[in-house]
C-alpha cells in the first residue's frame, strides 16, 4: 500500500472513530434524571384518557399567594374528566367541590361545567351569603382570590399534564436531583414517591423541591406539593403549593345531575 492511500486509509479510520464518538457522546447528552420521571407520568396520563371518566375523593389543598401561605382547605369533590373523539368534545369536563373546612370555607359550594353557564364557575358561600349564588369568570379576580390556578385545572389529569410539562422543560436544563421512595402512603394507599431537587436557584426552575405521590393501585398521581428555595441559607425551604386526593373512587358514573345547580343534594339557590 503505498503512502497516499495508507494516509487516505487512516483519515477515514480516525473520521469514523470521532463520528463514533460524537454519536455516543450526543447520545449520554440525552439521557437525564428526569426520564424515567417523564416515562411514569406519560403511562400514568395514558391510563387515565384510556381508563378513567370520573371519580370522587376528598381533596385538601393549600398554597401561597402574594406571599401568604393559606389554610390548608378540605372539600368532596366530584370530577368528570372531558374526552375527546377525532378532536371533538364528546364529554365535557365537569367539577363539584362542596368544603368541608376551615370554618372560613365551610359549606361553600362550587360547581364548573365546560358545557354550562357560558363557561362561568357557579358558587355561593357561608353564612349570609349562603341564600346567594353568583357566576364567575374562572380566571377573573373574584375567583382567583387566593389561588394559583383556575377551576378549570383542576383534577387529577391536569396535575399529570403539568408534571409532562415541566418535565419536559427541566430536562434541558442540569442541576437536577431524582429519588424515587417506594411504599410511601397517603392514608391507607400505598404510593411510590417521585422526588425532584433542584439544588441552585435559577430563574427557568419553578421550585426547589417538589414531591409527587403515584397510588400504585390507581396508576395515577394523587398528591403533589412544591417548596422554593429557602430565603436564607441553611433555613427550611417554603412550601408553595399541595394538592392531595384522599379516598379516591374511579368510574362511579357521574351524570349531568352531577354538575348541576338543580341537584336536590346541593344548596344553590
Amino acid at each position: 500500500m503505498n503512502r497516499l492511500a495508507y494516509t487516505s486509509l487512516l483519515s477515514f479510520v480516525l473520521l469514523a472513530v470521532v463520528m463514533s464518538l460524537g454519536t455516543s457522546a450526543r447520545g449520554q447528552q440525552k439521557a437525564h434524571p428526569l426520564d424515567p420521571v417523564r416515562q411514569m407520568a406519560q403511562k400514568s396520563l395514558r391510563h387515565i384518557q384510556a381508563n378513567v371518566d370520573d371519580y370522587t375523593a376528598l381533596f385538601t389543598k393549600r398554597c401561597r399567594v402574594n406571599g401568604e401561605l393559606g389554610e390548608l382547605q378540605y372539600a368532596n369533590l366530584k370530577i368528570r374528566n372531558r374526552k375527546i373523539q377525532s378532536g371533538d368534545v364528546t364529554t365535557p369536563m365537569g367539577v363539584y367541590l362542596k368544603f368541608l373546612k376551615p370554618n372560613s370555607v365551610k359549606g361553600r359550594e362550587i360547581i364548573w361545567a365546560e358545557s354550562q353557564n357560558g363557561g362561568k364557575l357557579v358558587a355561593h358561600d357561608t353564612g349570609l351569603f349562603n341564600l346567594i349564588s353568583v357566576k364567575l369568570d374562572p380566571n377573573g379576580i373574584v375567583a382567583m382570590r387566593g389561588q394559583r390556578y383556575p377551576i378549570t385545572e383542576i383534577g387529577i389529569e391536569k396535575i399529570t399534564e403539568k408534571l409532562i410539562e415541566t418535565v419536559e422543560r427541566d430536562r434541558q436544563y442540569g442541576e437536577c436531583e431524582v429519588k424515587f421512595f417506594k411504599n410511601a402512603k397517603i392514608g391507607n394507599a400505598s404510593c411510590t414517591m417521585v422526588q425532584v431537587i433542584h439544588p441552585v436557584q435559577r430563574e427557568y426552575f419553578d421550585f426547589y423541591c417538589a414531591r409527587v405521590y403515584f397510588d400504585d393501585a390507581l396508576k395515577m398521581p394523587v398528591r403533589y406539593a412544591a417548596w422554593s428555595w429557602p430565603s436564607t441559607p441553611g433555613k427550611q425551604p417554603l412550601l408553595e403549593e399541595e394538592y392531595t386526593y384522599r379516598q379516591v373512587r374511579v368510574n362511579v358514573g357521574l351524570t349531568d345531575e352531577a354538575f348541576e345547580t338543580s341537584n336536590s343534594e346541593y344548596q344553590f339557590r
